[in-house]
């Protein structure tokens, strides 16, 4: 009996001293590291939303990477307490985020581009951007694509791996536009009166700004008809009120001048001897036994 007790009792002095203190050591590592990494992510928030070089995706972004960070340096702590090794967990995550990084590739791909878009920030919410033929306002950036609704009210899903692998042009990155656009003029107008007055209506309108200033210039010769290119400047948010509103404006204005829409002409000269030779080539002119015009009596 006294045998069974001492192996009994050397168990359990075993266990307090060994697994036991490993187990509390444990808990206590587990709950220090959950407050810890509570304030870090508060610490981070805050320190992220009072930035004014990170949006809300940016910020978002890098508090979910120090959480993931943090939670697997906490794994790794409380394995290495309970007296495990860590090369083998370590070994694990390499062999299981290998996996998944060949498995996912095309993900991962627009994941590492979505990271480029939110750092580099080449548009932002609010932008009117076209890529790859597909036009429209952003919506939203997020970390594996980017949603774009279009004048029509159609929301566009585009791949992050497909923004920056097309073109993309930014109407919303500079704070003025230019509208240029031509208006056909008939031959036979005073140019500098046409210029005059299409430069006066045009710098009159209350979206075109005066510095670029506003210009019309005599573009081409045509046919039939002289073309003006009318130049202006405006606000980008203002652009196809400007735009339309302008082409509209010159068109009134040529018509209170007097000054019609050109059409293709075409000019038919006649000769003077058009009639004797239609007779000489008639039927009745060759059997009457006549002469020709040009031919031996």
């Amino acid at each position: 009996m006294n045998d069974i007790w001492e192996t009994l009792k050397a168990i359990g002095t075993d266990f307090v001293q060994n697994t036991g203190l490993a187990i509390v050591r444990a808990i206590a590592f587990l709950i220090l590291g959950l407050i810890v990494i509570k304030i870090v992510r508060i610490i981070a928030r805050s320190a992220a939303m009072k930035s004014s070089k990170l949006d809300r995706s940016a910020s978002t972004f890098i508090i979910s990477i120090i959480t993931v960070v943090l939670y697997v340096v906490l794994v790794i702590v409380l394995v290495s307490s309970l007296g495990f090794s860590t090369a083998g967990i370590i070994a694990a995550f390499s062999a299981v985020a290998l996996a998944i990084a060949l498995a996912l590739k095309d993900s991962l791909a627009s994941l590492a581009n979505g990271v480029i878009i939110i750092f580099t920030k080449p548009f932002k919410k609010g932008d009117y951007i076209a890529i790859g033929g597909l036009d429209g306002l952003v919506q939203d950036i997020r970390l594996f694509n980017t949603k774009i609704l279009t004048y029509s009210n159609e929301e566009i899903i585009v791949p992050n791996s497909e923004v920056l692998g097309s073109k993309l042009i930014n109407y919303s990155a500079m704070p003025l536009r230019r509208v240029v656009f031509d208006v056909p003029v008939p031959y036979g107008v005073d140019v500098a009166e046409v210029k005059a007055m299409l430069l006066d209506a045009v710098a009159s309108y209350k979206y075109t700004v005066t510095t670029p200033a506003p210009s019309v210039v005599l573009a081409d010769y045509g046919e039939s008809t002289l073309k003006f290119s009318v130049r202006a400047w405006g606000l980008t948010e203002n652009y196809w009120d400007l735009y339309y509103d302008l082409r509209e404006i010159a068109l009134n204005t040529l018509t209170e001048h007097g000054i019609e829409k050109p059409f293709n002409r075409l000019e038919v000269k006649l000769r003077d001897d058009w009639q004797d030779r239609a007779d000489d080539a008639s039927p009745e002119g060759a059997a009457d036994g006549s002469p020709r015009k040009g031919g031996d009596a």
